[in-house]
């Protein structure tokens, strides 16, 4: 990760595409990260199931409902994903406006992003890219006119460190704030409340055991998960895949 990018960006994922005859479906879950994406394509990509065309940089926010990105030939493209509370920071956008939908980044003020583009659009190695990207970070802070609620920052981490399993209860007693107050500075700070984040990241958690390992026991997922019972974790798996958690398994194992 660029020094420049590290105090906003979790990670950064790169996908490349060479066959121009060839149509890619890229599915999108709930994580808990919002990001900046830029692609090098002929063809648009697709927000599905909203059949939107999307830019070729852009932010999207917090993902609920399960999406997908549809393209139509060879592409590039680069995802950093940040951390929950830089959308509004560095962007001054509302983040509650953001859940589940994308952002054009030409529309941001304040910082030049058409040059931006075009010193992207002259480039082919990863690292250059990487390196301007960097750049619009420094800009992006350099006009940054909103300072982060250093509760739901803290806030934030705890849930990420717990893997969702924490109570909204023990949260407002280590934040010493009402129920009310951190369910309302939560969604302005995130755009999803903070019940609302700590399944998402529950969930993710769950969804990330059940696919780095090899042998999965779907009981034991859901017990290591915290979730109150099987059916309690099949429910929430499929809220957010729209699969249960069985039939998620034989998709990906195609």
């Amino acid at each position: 990760m660029h020094k420049s990018i590290e105090p906003f960006g979790k990670d950064i994922c790169i996908l490349e595409m060479d066959e121009t005859d060839t149509e890619k479906i890229i599915p999108f879950y709930a994580d808990g990260f919002p990001g900046i994406v830029y692609s090098k394509s002929a063809n648009p990509f697709y927000q599905q199931p909203k059949g939107k065309k999307l830019s070729d940089f852009y932010l999207y926010g917090q993902t609920v409902e399960p999406m997908t990105l549809d393209i139509d030939g060879a592409f590039k493209l680069i995802s950093i994903r940040l951390y929950p509370f830089a959308v509004r920071m560095l962007l001054g956008v509302d983040p509650k406006v953001l859940k589940d939908d994308c952002y054009d980044l030409r529309l941001v003020e304040n910082v030049d992003t058409q040059q931006t583009l075009e010193k992207l659009e002259q480039l082919e190695d990863w690292d250059d890219v990487i390196e301007v990207l960097a750049d619009y970070f420094n800009e992006l802070l350099k006009n940054a006119s909103i300072n982060p609620d250093y509760r739901i920052k803290l806030a934030t981490n705890l849930i990420l460190k717990a893997n969702g399993a924490i109570s909204i209860k023990e949260l407002r007693d280590r934040l010493c704030v009402t129920e009310r107050t951190l369910e309302r500075q939560f969604l302005k700070e995130i755009g999803v409340t903070a019940k609302q984040f700590s399944k998402i990241i529950q969930f993710r958690s769950a969804m990330n055991q059940m696919t780095e390992t090899d042998y999965v026991n779907l009981t034991e997922i859901g017990y290591d998960n915290c979730f109150a019972d099987q059916s309690h974790f099949i429910r929430s798996f499929k809220r957010y895949t729209g699969k249960t958690p069985k039939k998620f398994l034989q998709q990906i194992s195609y």
